[in-house]
């Protein structure tokens, strides 16, 4: 088994891609992005078809799609993952406006000729005992409060789950239609191409040290810009003035060999269906496009002070939980098909748990960012958004009630990693009780 490299989307490609040139000393831009993640090329993107005169410079600290853009999950769903009372009246908006992202991201995909293995599917959360169905059943009330339809969200009975994916003891599960699959890496790369088609300059190996009204100090030299964008979501706490600002929280994947025809006519799952779980520590997994099954959750969920993992290296107990998960749940393939690969990355958490995006008109300072997992949807309306701040444009974007969120900052340690790993562990606990007893 394969471990770290980043992640197996690139090991799919054949490699990593050839690293840009970095900042040769200091520079000038009309806009400096910070991160060359989804956020970070997205809100170039829109920016420069806005206004196609605007000099974009993005500094990367590693190369473009390094970070959770490149290693995730390869869910394109316009979820919303985040406690709706957060949002206030505003909520419906900005619900529409997410499932809107991904015929957005689809759209510039085809546009661009970026390839990256999209199948447009539904998505599938199954249950498995009496606790997970209450959730599910919960879920489903409260996203009907907020506008989904039956024709978009909808329950089905265990048998009619067991048709589309043969999962040992469902008891029902959750259907949400207008999802799509995607290979993450490829989406990333090939929208990192696009925008330097279109003009934008990306210096890779370079190290934001400070971000500051009109000018981002790095280990390269100084970039002063009419504005500043910070997109480095699960990395935010790199930056020493908001260390504390997201929490970099792990999450990771392991990924089979290709199954033998004879596994998937057993198991079925004919649509390639985004499939979930409503255990506490959920699970997200994935059919991918070469026959493989992709399996990804929390492990040891955060890392004390906030340190992030090393190029995509897993821990031995996020690996054996991983597989627990694949035996549960595919016992006939974990017995039978290697796991081909491991790897594991971070995405930023603020403290209320609860994505914002923002721009001050003032310092011309902006950020996006706190996804919380459903980022590869959710960057794009973020960049979108972004484009718009910059140019001072009022749009239906501008004024959902995400933009401008101010949250308080997460605590000093011990008590971050007490809490999060606390909570973590009880999520587990809960996980294998109502396993047990249902």
């Amino acid at each position: 088994m394969k471990t770290g490299d980043v992640s197996f989307w690139y090991r799919a490609l054949g490699g990593l891609p050839p690293r840009r040139a970095p900042l040769e000393g200091d520079a000038r831009a009309d806009v400096c992005i910070v991160g060359a993640g989804y956020t970070g090329l997205w809100a170039a993107y829109y920016l420069k078809k806005a206004d196609p005169a605007l000099d974009i410079l993005i500094v990367e600290k590693e190369f473009a799609g390094y970070g959770a853009s490149g290693r995730n999950g390869g869910w394109l769903t316009g979820g919303f993952a985040w406690d709706h009372r957060a949002y206030g009246a505003g909520v419906d908006r900005m619900a529409r406006a997410l499932h809107g992202a991904v015929d957005e991201v689809i759209g510039v995909a085809e546009a661009e000729g970026i390839e990256a293995d999209i199948h447009r599917t539904d998505e599938l959360t199954i249950a498995t005992n009496a606790g997970q169905m209450a959730r599910m059943r919960l879920g489903l009330e409260e996203r009907r409060r907020i506008g989904d339809g039956p024709e978009q969200l909808f329950e089905i009975s265990a048998q009619e789950a067991q048709a589309r994916v043969n999962v040992p003891g469902v008891q029902g599960a959750l259907v949400e239609t207008g999802v799509a699959r995607i290979q993450p890496a490829k989406l990333v790369q090939g929208l990192a191409k696009a925008v330097e088609a279109m003009g934008v300059r990306i210096a890779e190996g370079t190290s934001a040290t400070r971000i500051e009204t009109g000018r981002v100090a790095t280990d390269r030299g100084i970039v002063r810009a009419g504005a500043v964008l910070r997109a480095t979501e699960g990395y935010t706490a790199g930056l020493p003035q908001a260390h504390r600002d997201w929490l970099p929280l792990n999450s990771a994947q392991i990924v089979t060999e290709p199954l033998p025809e004879s596994l998937w006519a057993e198991i079925g799952w004919e649509k390639a269906e985004l499939l979930g779980d409503m255990s506490q520590v959920y699970c997200y997994c994935q059919h991918t496009a070469d026959g493989r099954i992709a399996v990804g959750s929390r492990g040891v969920p955060y890392k004390w002070g906030s340190a992030t993992d090393t190029d995509g290296a897993p821990d031995g107990v996020t690996v054996a939980r991983l597989r627990g998960i694949l035996r549960r749940y595919f016992p006939q393939v974990a017995a039978t098909v290697p796991v081909a690969h491991a790897w594991c990355g971070v995405l930023g958490v603020p403290r209320d748990w609860c994505a914002s995006v923002g721009f001050d008109a003032q310092t011309r300072v902006g950020w996006a960012g706190g996804y919380v997992g459903v980022g590869v949807s959710t960057s794009n309306l973020a960049g979108r958004t972004l484009a718009d701040l910059v140019l001072g444009q009022a749009s239906v974007l501008t004024d959902l009630p995400w933009v401008n969120r101010q949250v308080r900052r997460w605590e000093r340690e011990p008590l971050r990693w007490l809490g999060v790993r606390g909570m973590y562990g009880a999520m587990h606990a809960a996980d294998w009780w109502e396993r047990r007893r249902g």
